[in-house]
């Protein structure tokens, strides 16, 4: 018995924070869920899809081809799925201690925010000017998530709410820095007839991620690499030391912890300011490897997908990489799918009945080991 999977209570009872491994019948009954709800899923976007007068084959068509149908399409995925891993990892490391962060919009905004008034303000190297972005991001989303953290363990407030609703005073922040001249507003050319538009300048070449492939209609930031270098760090904490441990046994039984000499109110507040961060790095990821420049609605729903991708992945760490893969196709295949003219709504409609197809077998999977776990110990989570 190892300490990265019991913690000895007060009481002397032993508490196992790592979940049992169910037997191989369990996985391969997971795997005919998901093969059959991913079925049930499509035969209901067709249908949706046919009742509103688009083909379901183009529409699908569409999709796969938006997605992985050529370099350009793949090129896109990856752009996309880096900043979704990382939303989906901070996401994870607050849900492992046990808190709901739902606040990665507004992170991944202020993140960008302080990000590119520090991009555009440093005169340095390329890798200095990257990695001053980037911490500025980081430390921006941080701070904001750790907002939150305050008002929960301090007034008890709920985190889920807090989070939530400073999503909307963050998208305010950034409204007001870039419709200010003296803030963040771009700069226009002397004796320009035009207006300047809500969205800062763009960042020097020194601010840009390097490319790691180009070609016609397409480039591949290193956003990507970045994203799965964390993961498999964060994979490593989490199951191989001390800070992992405290985070699951705080997650699983508070009470617990406490008794063990775990603070689950400092524990809670680092890994809500570490979700915030990976959020706001996100930011700093998409600044420096696709918009290049800030402006109003920046996040673009990226915050809720890399939610969804954690839930995707359920209590497998490494599994978010896949899931942020997977999210990251849906989005470039349905970029490509409503150019083909198809209702922004039914789009959204498909990829959420393609979200459901995926979650609901994994969900299932998870009650089911925290199920064993519970008999096998004889302790609830509370």
């Amino acid at each position: 018995m190892t300490a990265a999977e019991t913690t000895p209570e007060q009481s002397g009872t032993t508490v196992a924070v790592r979940p049992p491994r169910l037997p191989l019948s369990e996985y391969l009954r997971v795997g005919a869920l998901l093969v059959a709800s991913m079925a049930a899923a499509i035969g209901c976007a067709a249908l949706l899809l046919s009742v509103t007068g688009s083909s379901p084959a183009t529409v699908f068509r569409a999709m796969v081809t938006g997605s992985v149908g050529s370099r350009v399409a793949l090129t896109a995925t990856l752009n996309h799925a880096g900043p979704i891993l990382l939303v989906a990892l901070g996401a994870l490391v607050a849900t492992r201690s046990g808190l709901l962060n739902i606040g990665q919009e507004g992170q991944i905004s202020i993140g960008a925010l302080f990000g590119v008034a520090v991009g555009l303000a440093v005169q340095a190297p390329r890798g200095i000017t990257l990695l001053l972005i980037g911490a500025t991001a980081a430390a921006a989303g941080a701070l904001w998530a750790s907002l939150a953290s305050v008002l929960r363990f301090t007034r008890g407030g709920s985190e889920v709410i807090t989070t939530l609703l400073l999503n909307f005073v963050g998208f305010q922040v950034v409204s007001f820095a870039v419709n200010r001249p003296w803030l963040l507003q771009e700069d226009l050319p002397e004796g320009s007839i035009l207006s300047a538009s809500p969205q800062s300048n763009p960042l020097p070449p020194a601010g840009h991620l390097p490319t790691l492939a180009q070609g016609p209609g397409f480039r591949l930031n290193s956003g990507i690499t970045v994203a799965v270098g964390l993961a498999l760090v964060l994979a490593f904490l989490l199951a191989r030391t001390r800070w992992g441990f405290e985070l699951r046994t705080v997650g699983l039984n508070p009470r617990a912890a406490r008794r063990s000499g775990v603070s689950p109110a400092r524990v809670g507040s680092g890994a809500l300011a570490l979700s915030g961060a990976l959020a706001g790095l996100a930011g700093g990821v998409l600044l420096s490897g696709t918009a290049f420049r800030v402006n109003d609605g920046f996040s673009n729903n990226y915050g809720w997908e890399g939610l969804l991708a954690a839930l995707v992945a359920g209590s497998v760490t490494l599994a978010v990489i896949p899931s942020s893969l997977l999210f990251g196709a849906l989005r470039a295949g349905s970029g490509v799918l409503a150019a083909t003219g198809v209702s922004p709504t039914i789009v959204g409609a498909v990829q959420a009945l393609v979200v459901i197809a995926v979650t609901l077998p994994l969900l299932y999977l998870n009650r089911r080991r925290l199920r064993a776990l519970v008999q096998r110990t004889g302790v609830s989570r509370t």
